[in-house]
């Protein structure tokens, strides 16, 4: 692994300005505007943080068993795509295997400094969910339960306390109860796959949800036209909203109406499968089935393009997708990627481009077909540097 970097030299992603960031302790202790002849192509930005990670490059977390070496393969192959934090997600499936795979992230991040530094928590989500089908999506239908907090602390101590996200509807009586006492311990509730009538999306935010999972998807095909889950998520001005805006969970109107609706609470996720990084071609997966990746990333059940079996693009396109349909600009994309997930999530430190920043840092380079990640820095140290 290479040595730690003191000084590197970039754009300012958010003024375009030429900076040079001195960094120690892994801090930004010093940032200062430098006048040079050479133009640099290089914009230096927060590294992103994704929220939701069900797999990458081939490694599925949602296997069982789930082996510890999974997780730190995925942390070092998401250095690539400009990821320092992300967050494992484990799907519904029955109380045992959770408790597993949870046991097993934890193990990841004991045994391997990669997993460590990487994992800003886990997000569970499920099982407590909807049971209905669109809303449920590919959840399995037989472990979808009502919330069950004391399941909940079990789960917790399956991991030693590391998940920090947990996706629920709240359309089950006991939901408002959980979610209470979830926000007071200090994890992140999220409304998601949920049929949850409006009083009761009201009723959660008012219990302390902060977050709506990947809003738009998860839901099912046709809905009341005015009185609906979408609508009252999207007045909730309490709420955070994650997307998947990979160009194929949602119409570019629609990812605009968001944007709009939520300024500065939009976050941007992958839901990154295992197929996300591999060949195009055909699949079988254990939870989609017979699946295919087509050539341009849409991951669809396979005879059927019009649904999509998960998410088959990374964090670090969908900031792309925003840029390129003029929906944002980079600092903002970038910020709903990097800046506002690090920051609702509660991790520690300043998660800024600035004096006394985290030095999370990515080096990258706008080229024809996109961003390119070029320098991946996690708390001062190189973890990635593209081959020349």
């Amino acid at each position: 692994m290479p040595a730690n970097d003191n000084i590197i030299t970039g754009r300012h992603y958010l003024t375009g300005e030429m900076v040079r960031v001195c960094i120690d302790g892994g801090l930004i202790t010093e940032m200062s505007a430098i006048r040079t002849s050479v133009d640099s192509e290089l914009i230096i930005a927060p590294g992103l943080v994704d929220l939701q990670v069900n797999g990458y490059a081939g490694h599925d977390l949602n296997t069982d068993p789930l082996l510890p070496q999974t997780v730190k393969e995925i942390a070092v192959r998401l250095w690539r795509e400009g990821v320092t934090t992300f967050f494992p997600t484990i799907i519904t499936n029955s109380s045992d295997n959770i408790s597993r795979s949870l046991a097993a992230i934890a193990e990841a991040c004991r045994s391997y400094p990669e997993a460590a530094s990487a994992v800003g928590g886990i997000h569970l989500e499920g099982p407590f969910i909807s049971p209905e089908d669109g809303a449920r999506g590919a959840h399995p239908a037989e472990y979808v339960v009502p919330p069950d907090w004391e399941l909940f602390c079990r789960w917790q101590e399956a991991c030693n306390g590391m998940i920090r996200i947990i996706t629920l509807s709240p359309e089950w009586p006991s939901s408002a109860d959980f979610i209470r006492k979830a926000a007071e311990s200090n994890v992140i509730v999220s409304i998601g796959h949920t049929a949850a009538k409006p009083e009761q999306i009201r009723e959660a935010v008012d219990a302390g949800a902060l977050l709506s999972t990947h809003l738009g998807n998860g839901s099912h095909a046709m809905l009341p036209r005015h009185r609906n889950y979408l609508w009252e998520q999207l007045a909730a001005d309490e709420l955070y909203a994650t997307i998947i805006s990979d160009g194929f969970h949602l119409p570019d109107p629609v990812m605009k109406v968001f944007l709009r609706m939520k300024p500065g609470k939009v976050i941007l996720v992958s839901d990154a499968t295992s197929l996300t990084g591999m060949e195009p071609g055909n699949y079988t997966t254990h939870i989609g089935g017979e699946v295919t990746l087509t050539d341009a990333g849409k991951l669809h059940m396979r005879g059927n393009p019009d649904m999509l079996a998960g998410s088959g693009k990374s964090l670090l396109h969908c900031v792309e997708t925003l840029v390129s349909k003029d929906l944002a600009s980079a600092s903002e994309a970038l910020d709903m990627a990097g800046r506002i997930p690090y920051r609702l999530a509660g991790l520690p430190g300043e998660y800024r481009l600035s004096p006394g920043g985290v030095a999370d840092l990515i080096l990258l380079r706008a080229e024809s077909s996109g961003l390119s990640v070029k320098r991946t820095i996690k708390e001062g140290r190189t973890l990635f540097v593209e081959e020349i």
